[in-house]
């Protein structure tokens, strides 16, 4: 995975970030989220939410999502929390709120979803996404941000 370094990765734009991964071998994912620098991935995916949000398809959507992503370098799983309310999105490194809807996926698939290299609703029904609340908003989601097609 020597192209993919999180350092360099404040410069790459989403069609790129996207093309980034559906070029790394998913093993090389699992290695380097399950390292040092798994952290920096994840707080730059969930800082770029808020400008990839799409207000204008969000409606009068106000809710609360919890992203569960497993795999971490000691077994755990890190949490972000976002928030949807009154035509904006915010992210929280900690859950804050009760959510309508909590999605559970391991490093690879995640990364996948957001860079629009994985179709979500066949993970949920192969198991390899778990949703818990609110699934018409699982299935939604993705229309609420601008995803890059890989």
């Amino acid at each position: 995975m020597t192209d993919f370094d999180p350092a360099k990765f404040a410069n790459v734009g989403p069609k790129e970030f996207a093309q980034l991964v559906k070029s790394t071998p998913d093993d090389k994912i699992t290695e380097m989220m399950s390292g040092d620098l798994r952290g920096k991935v994840l707080d730059e995916v969930f800082g770029r939410m808020p400008q990839l949000f799409r207000a204008d398809r969000a409606g009068s959507t106000n809710t609360v999502i919890h992203w569960n992503i497993t795999g971490g370098p000691d077994g755990g799983t890190d949490t972000y929390e976002v928030v949807i309310a009154d035509g904006a999105c915010t992210v929280n490194q900690t859950s804050q709120h009760d959510p309508k809807l909590s999605l559970t996926l391991g490093p690879v698939e995640f990364l996948k979803t957001v860079s629009g290299g994985a179709n979500p609703v066949m993970m949920f029904m192969s198991g390899k996404l778990k949703a818990k609340g609110d699934l018409g908003l699982a299935a939604n989601i993705a229309n609420l941000f601008d995803i890059p097609k890989a």
